[in-house]
This record gives structure tokens, sequence and C-alpha cells, in this order.
């Protein structure tokens, strides 16, 4: 089969894709025939160094997030059989002909998506999900601002906000307005023109995606007691002690029940996937080169084999 794999750490260049055995589940896994696959930042970090933090191995196969069929069932596996069109998040491997995901890695593909709309779904909005609703505690009625609300973590976090019943606060560039007002936020600034801190304020949590300064000046904007959330910054110690357990980082983990939570809201329209672009495995390289931009609209996704709807 086909497959990405690095054998160092570097930049696109350390990017090989080569022939390699098809792997075999083990008890409590599963073999997904891939059909497609999400492109996030955690693939380019991976890439870029950040494996060995996560406890990696060289050589390591790249991509985490994939919708695909089952195609073997490991011993123990119980819920899926063979052909049951699947979506989730694995820990490696999903730039792939064929990937290993362990049961509670992965649901059955809601109905509403099809295979492209569905590996734009498992890991971002599974990001979004955790970082709001189980560290920042989001509540309805609160204030939200999501930094990056046009990208592939933050147009599902914007949706997934208002399915709560929070107020929205949103900042893309210029260009997406119209983009991110039709996912439905309450308040949009372009981060091209205008400061944030000087419009907004009082935020109960900070959702952000973005990371460098946008992240450094966001802190001015959280109220007293608020939360803040980063799914791409590493807090320093001073902020650490600052915020104490209201500052988190969100390490995105596979739950069957929040994956299952999702898919609810997928099936009764209330949480759309919005995609970038489609790539062929082949480019691979040219999609991490995309979501390094982190100016993306949705995102980007790598098609492995041909429409299967």
């Amino acid at each position: 089969m086909k497959a990405v794999v690095i054998n160092e750490y570097g930049n696109n260049d350390v990017i090989n894709l080569v022939d390699r055995e098809i792997p075999q589940p083990s008890a409590g896994e599963i073999l997904v025939k891939v059909y497609t696959a999400g492109v996030n930042p955690v693939d380019w970090r991976i890439r870029s160094g950040a494996g060995a933090r996560f406890g990696l191995t060289l050589p390591i196969p790249l991509g985490s997030e994939i919708a695909g069929v089952v195609e073997k069932l490991g011993d123990g596996v119980i819920g899926f059989k063979t052909g049951d069109a699947v979506y989730g998040k694995i820990r490696i491997g999903g730039f792939a002909e064929y990937a290993i995901a362990r049961v509670e890695d992965i649901a059955h593909k809601p109905q509403q998506l099809d295979f492209i709309q569905a590996a734009a779904i498992p890991l971002a909005a599974l990001t979004a999900w955790q970082g709001m609703f189980d560290l920042g505690k989001l509540a309805s009625g609160q204030r939200i601002l999501i930094t990056g609300a046009s990208g592939g973590v933050g147009s599902l976090a914007v949706q997934l906000a208002k399915a709560n019943g929070a107020y929205v606060i949103g900042t893309a560039s210029g260009r997406n307005e119209n983009f991110v007002k039709q996912l439905g936020v309450d308040e949009f600034v372009d981060y091209t023109s205008e400061n944030f801190i000087d419009k907004i304020g009082d935020v109960d949590l900070v959702f952000d995606t973005v990371g460098g300064e946008t992240y450094l000046q966001a802190f001015n904007v959280l109220k007293a007691g608020g939360y803040f959330v980063t799914a791409v910054e590493f807090p320093t110690e001073e902020q650490r002690n600052t915020y104490g357990d209201h500052l988190a980082r969100v390490f995105c983990k596979s739950d069957p029940d929040d994956l299952a939570a999702i898919s609810a809201l997928v099936d009764s329209q209330q949480l759309t996937p919005h995609i970038a672009t489609v790539l062929p495995l082949s480019e691979v390289k040219q999609a991490l080169e995309l979501s390094e931009t982190r100016r993306t609209r949705g995102k980007i996704v790598i098609q492995i084999a041909p429409d299967q709807n």
C-alpha cells in the first residue's frame, strides 16, 4: 500500500511516499480502507520535530484523521462489521491506503456526509469540543471569542458553540467575513484592519486556534474568572501561575461519546464541515504547506481512493 512516512524530522523535504505492507489489526483494533484523510497542524508539527515530544519513534507514518470503510476486524471488536463506513481520529498512519484504528477511535460515518466531508470532522471537531466544553466549561448564554474562525477547527468551533447557545465572536481576515458570518457568529472582527481588543471585552472563554501575537493579545479580553483554551500554543509557567486551571492547552483525544455527540449534531444539520481544497495523496507536501499558512477557509482533505458515494 502507499503511505506517507518520515524517517527524520525537518521540512517537507523529509516527506516520503512509500510502499508498505498492509498492517493487520490486533485485538481491539480495526483495519480501515482509507478513502479520505483530513490535514491538520499536528501533522506538520510532528514532521517538524514534535513527534519526539508526543512519544513517537521514527520512522513515523503521518496522518491522524480518516474516513473510509472497515476492511478487517481484530479479535474482540463489536459494534462494527466489514464494509461499514466509518470516520475518526487515530494516532498516526492516516495518510495511507489502509490504517489501523482502535475501536474507540472511530464511529460510524454520519449519513449526511460524503467521505470528503467526513474527513474534515473528527479531529477538528473533537479539538473544539474538548477545548470549549471540557476545558473551557462553555455554557449557554456565555460569550466566547474564537480566533481563526474560518479555519478547519475554528469553523467547527463556531457552529458547536452556537449549537450550545453561546454568544460567539469570531476573528478572521476580511476576505472570510461572509463565510464566518454564515457560520453563525454574532460578531465578526477583521484582524487585518482592526484590533479585536479595541472592540470586545469581558468574554467568558477565549478559544484560540491562531497562536502567536493573537494568543497574547486575547488575554486582554478575558473577564475575571474566565477560561482561556488554546489549540496551538504552549502556555508559559508564568501564565499558568497567573491563571491556574483556567488556562489550558487542548490535546485532542479519542472519545467515542464525544464523537457520537458530534455525529448527532451533523445528522441534525447543526454542524457542517467546509472544505478548503481536496488534493491527491501524491500532493501531500502541498497539503501540508497550505496547512502551515493557517489561511485556508475550512479544511484541507487528501483523497486517497476514488469517490465511493
